[in-house]
């Protein structure tokens, strides 16, 4: 319980009680925590889908949506989403690019894929098929918390300071092994076929971000984490529209 509140601390801005005691490798062991509270995450999405479809269209319910999610998580992600993407266009060196990162400003790049990514996940929920689409808010958080343990497992740390070398000095296989094991029995539950071709999808995207990253940067860093995950929720959406309409359309 005492990881699940700090994952939960970290990854939202929901009032939740402070441990009494921290050790140095809890950041890194409340990661097992991370897909679980996606999945709480996705619960208030759902919440808030049941009241607000009682009052708005779906276009106006689902833009409402998409800024929730953003104000729950506190524009962590996205701000390591800009961030990455500002260090992406500079195509400079190692240690330009983490200069980069690290920036608290917000380049024009980083500023157009933001734009972007949050028009492009509106309307990937947008256009989810509607019998699926509360299965559909309580999965893709969990995917993107699972994608962000699927990163930082085994990974090393892109320079020596920061929040992510914190993480990555206390995971182990044993957090990834358990955030697996609460993820893929719920991609079946919620999604069933759709569910497994968006965990296949995040899979492949999880390992392919981490391994490029690494072999650009010799590692990864919090923002790319971030990264990673955002890129993952939208994924997880186009996967479970793409699966449900080829699913509908050939069988």
């Amino acid at each position: 319980m005492r990881r699940f509140l700090i994952a939960l601390q970290f990854l939202t801005i929901l009032p939740v009680p402070s441990p009494k005691r921290c050790e140095a490798d809890d950041l890194g062991r409340s990661t097992a925590w991370f897909p679980l509270v996606g999945l709480c995450i996705g619960g208030l999405l759902l919440l808030a889908d049941l009241g607000l479809s009682l009052l708005f269209p779906r276009h106006l319910t689902d833009a409402l949506l998409v800024a929730l999610l953003a104000l729950i998580t506190g524009a962590l992600h996205l701000d390591g989403l800009a961030d990455v993407f500002d260090g992406l266009a500079a195509r400079g060196s190692r240690e330009r690019f983490l200069a980069i990162i690290k920036d608290s400003q917000i380049g024009a790049i980083g500023a157009v894929a933001l734009i972007l990514l949050l028009l492009l996940k509106y309307a990937a929920l947008l256009a989810v098929p509607i019998y699926l689409k509360r299965a559909t808010l309580l999965l893709f958080p969990v995917l993107a918390r699972f994608t962000q343990v699927l990163v930082m497992t085994n990974a090393k740390a892109a320079r020596s300071d920061g929040l992510g070398v914190c993480f990555l000095s206390g995971i182990t296989s044993s957090q990834f092994s358990l955030a697996a094991a609460c993820t893929i029995p719920l991609c079946w539950l919620l999604g069933h076929s759709a569910g497994i071709v968006a965990l296949c999808l995040t899979v492949a995207w999880g390992y392919g971000s981490k391994r490029y990253f690494t072999h650009r940067l010799g590692g990864i860093s919090g923002d790319i984490v971030g990264f990673s995950s955002e890129i993952s929720e939208l994924l997880t959406l186009l996967a479970i529209t793409a699966a449900t309409t080829l699913l509908t359309r050939y069988l």
